[in-house]
């Protein structure tokens, strides 16, 4: 258990002195991970989904993104979900701490189409100079119909890219 705690311990102080480097000018990919996209919601009930992300780092500390993403559930009553949005993050400490904002253009169950805005908290947790596993709690809200509205945490992965 000693052990355990120790390697945590030293996993995040190093993730600490990563330099992020969230500097104008830098791109970044993101992907969930193994499909990984819990959440919750009243029409779809649990649910898991992907989703894709591109991004740049416009200004220090301000990331433009793009993201597509496809969610399937069990449910009988509705079918598959796909998204198109675009949104920012903002990180608020060098070592990764973000807040973003978002909207996406939502079409379900082959007729239902929403636009819906989001908000996120997460963390970009560096492995090494420029990989990253994000988690991260989110909200989408639908104005239209209050069942598409959701909460969910899902954990990605991402690539920073530098040119240097």
């Amino acid at each position: 258990m000693k052990k355990r705690l120790l390697l945590l311990a030293t996993a995040f102080l190093l993730t600490l002195g990563v330099s992020a480097q969230f500097q104008e000018g830098k791109g970044y990919l993101g992907a969930s991970v193994t499909g990984f996209d819990l959440h919750y919601n009243g029409q779809d009930g649990f649910n898991l989904g992907v989703e894709a992300k591109a991004g740049y780092l416009a200004w220090d500390d301000v990331m433009l993104l793009a993201t597509v993403s496809a969610e399937h559930n069990g449910s009988e009553a509705v079918a598959d979900h796909i998204a198109l949005g675009a949104g920012a993050r903002y990180y608020i400490t060098q070592n990764g701490l973000y807040l973003g904002a978002n909207c996406k253009f939502l079409h379900a169950n082959h007729s239902y189409n929403d636009v819906m805005p989001g908000a996120e908290v997460g963390y970009a947790f560096f492995i090494n100079r420029s990989v990253t596993i994000e988690p991260a709690v989110y909200y989408d809200h639908s104005f239209k119909n209050s069942d598409y509205s959701t909460i969910g945490f899902k954990v990605g992965l991402g690539i920073y890219l530098f040119d240097d």
